[in-house]
């Protein structure tokens, strides 16, 4: 079955937050169709956006496929990071956030797209990361949040936190392993011509 993954855009978003796990879960969804010809494709990726044209940081603009009122049902979110003080205080943004979180079956965050959801209460006393620089801005910001460092990611099963910028690249491919298997995994890092860098958790 076709799975949606939904990425979230908005002003001064990181602009490899958001196109490494656009290009990850495409990939996938290519070499799927290579080998499952008759197949439904893996993943219908679509970019999100309160406003439709988004001003990404270092200048890029780009044109979301959706509004937060017409885009399909999602089974997976992506929370890229970037500066996201203005989002944090924008209360259209948080309510969809907070919608998505109880209607999808995975919310996932870039580097510092944990914040908004630390902003929403959903990693109270849970682990989290985020991009080395802002570990500890984020625990001083949310101290129920229990921030972890030296990770590429942390699963928490419907929730997943990632380090920063291209750690969202090794996560997505997480992903893919996770809904879909590791040699699909493998096989779209090799494409897309990466060393994936695997989470190595600290016990």
């Amino acid at each position: 079955m076709m799975q949606t993954v939904a990425i979230f855009l908005y002003p001064n978003v990181e602009v490899l937050d958001f196109a490494g796990p656009y290009e990850v879960f495409t990939t996938a969804s290519r070499l799927h169709a290579r080998h499952h010809l008759n197949d439904d494709p893996l993943f219908h990726v679509f970019t999100v956006a309160q406003s439709n044209w988004v001003r990404a940081r270092a200048g890029l603009q780009v044109k979301a496929d959706c509004s937060f009122d017409t885009h399909p049902p999602i089974d997976l979110l992506i929370i890229p990071g970037g500066v996201v003080d203005e989002e944090l205080t924008n209360q259209v943004v948080l309510d969809w956030i907070l919608r998505c979180t109880q209607q999808t079956r995975i919310v996932a965050s870039v580097c510092t797209g944990a914040f908004l959801l630390a902003k929403l209460g959903l990693l109270d006393g849970r682990q989290a990361t985020t991009h080395w620089e802002d570990t500890s801005i984020l625990q001083a910001s949310f101290p129920n949040v229990q921030v972890v460092e030296n990770r590429r990611w942390v699963d928490l099963g419907s929730l997943i936190t990632s380090a920063g910028i291209s750690a969202g690249i090794d996560m997505s491919l997480h992903l893919v392993e996770r809904l879909h298997g590791r040699s699909l995994a493998l096989a779209t890092a090799k494409l897309m011509d990466v060393v994936w860098t695997e989470d190595t958790p600290v016990s």
